[in-house]
């Protein structure tokens, strides 16, 4: 059996370094990385041949895209990723494709479904450090008995790493969606779509190498549910 194919989004510039860490986890998991560039493929044609679909962190979505006028502390959205990455979502949520959503991609998911986001966490407590480009802060989440996270890592506490500055807060849920996971200071941080195969996105940043050894089943579960398609 060939390795599952996985749509892996980039910015519309291409892949930066940061993208590295993602490949890393798909790869030692036994997917193929496909990566898919805003503006260099037909939005119907995304997931022709595609097993699964990750969609990683980011800069933010641009809050017309959920009926909102933007902060100042806004990142400058990528309109081109945002068409591409809600479209994504949309369709493999549709066709019951594997999805793994990650930070951004955890927002995005919850913006494609109907949801809202908190443009910008008071404080920055769940920014990384150095203004969002140092080292990670940390802290825990309560995983929900019974959903598709606990299956995987269990339920109860665990340590997680935090580079965001925008928040899914429990009004601002997606119809649909079911929470997993959240923070002790009541930010969402864990996302579902009960029904389908697997449709998980999560809020910290698993793929990095600072807790990737803690969650490889995540990337293992997911690229498992990928190839269970091909079968």
């Amino acid at each position: 059996m060939r390795a599952p194919r996985i749509a892996i989004t980039v910015d519309s510039q291409g892949p930066g370094k940061g993208y590295t860490n993602y490949f890393d986890r798909l790869v030692e998991a036994g997917a193929e990385p496909v990566v898919l560039v805003p503006g260099t493929i037909a939005l119907a044609d995304a997931l022709d041949g595609i097993d699964g679909v990750l969609i990683p962190g980011g800069t933010d979505v641009d809050p017309a895209r959920y009926g909102e006028s933007p902060v100042p502390e806004l990142l400058a959205p990528d309109t081109g990723r945002d068409d591409l990455e809600i479209t994504l979502v949309r369709a493999a949520l549709e066709r019951d494709l594997p999805l793994l959503a990650i930070c951004r991609g955890f927002q995005v998911l919850n913006v494609a479904c109907g949801g809202r986001l908190l443009q910008h966490i008071p404080g920055d407590g769940h920014r990384a450090l150095e203004n969002g480009r140092g080292p990670s802060r940390f802290h825990d989440v309560t995983i929900a008995p019974g959903t598709l996270l606990a299956r995987i890592a269990g339920a109860g506490t665990r340590r997680v790493n935090s580079r965001h500055h925008q928040a899914v807060l429990p009004q601002m849920t997606a119809p649909g969606l079911i929470v997993s996971a959240t923070s002790p200071d009541g930010l969402i941080e864990g996302l579902e779509a009960p029904g389908r195969r697997y449709a998980l996105g999560v809020q910290w940043h698993p793929e990095r190498p600072e807790i990737a050894e803690d969650w490889r089943p995540l990337f293992a579960s997911f690229v498992a549910a990928a190839r269970a398609v091909i079968a």
